[in-house]
């Protein structure tokens, strides 16, 4: 092999799933038994997702519908960033954002983490909200890629693999 082979370690959200996920979790609280009368909402603004009922136990009861309808359309809830449940006027109110990007702090753990634990020849930059791995060895980039997968604070891809 005469080049270095790399590939970029991303955290990405299809946004339209999550508009899909949404939209079955509304239809779902319309529907069902439990939910009528109690005021179970979700709703979406930008970035932020809105969670109300009128006690805690049915917000977090809509935060179980979410979670689940997020999970069937296969997006990861380690990018589901969820509040604490609290009131307001005569309801309960949970905030929710999707998690996009690797933070800075987030990006300097995983950097750590390859540096300490990846075979030696693999190298790691941070570059904006993403990080790029090289080797000269693809061998060395794939077993940093299975340790990558083990990484549970952040729903990690990759990228533009290129030899």
């Amino acid at each position: 092999m005469a080049g270095e082979s790399t590939f970029d370690v991303v955290s990405k959200v299809d946004k339209q799933e999550v508009a899909n996920a949404l939209n079955q979790a509304q239809k779902e609280l319309a529907q069902r038994y439990d939910f009528k009368g109690v005021g179970a909402e979700v709703d979406f603004s930008g970035e932020k997702i809105l969670m109300k009922a009128n006690s805690e136990e049915r917000v977090l009861a809509v935060l179980d519908v979410l979670q689940s309808k997020l999970i069937r359309r296969g997006i990861s809830l380690k990018s589901l960033d969820t509040g604490e449940p609290y009131a307001s006027g005569k309801e309960y109110r949970l905030e929710a954002s999707i998690k996009e990007g690797i933070a800075q702090d987030l990006a300097k753990k995983i950097n750590k983490l390859i540096r300490d634990e990846a075979p030696k020849s693999v190298k790691s930059q941070i570059q904006g909200d993403e990080l790029r791995v090289t080797s000269k060895s693809r061998d060395d980039l794939q077993a940093t890629m299975a340790l990558l997968k083990d990484f549970d604070e952040a729903d990690l891809q990759f990228v533009n693999f290129r030899s």
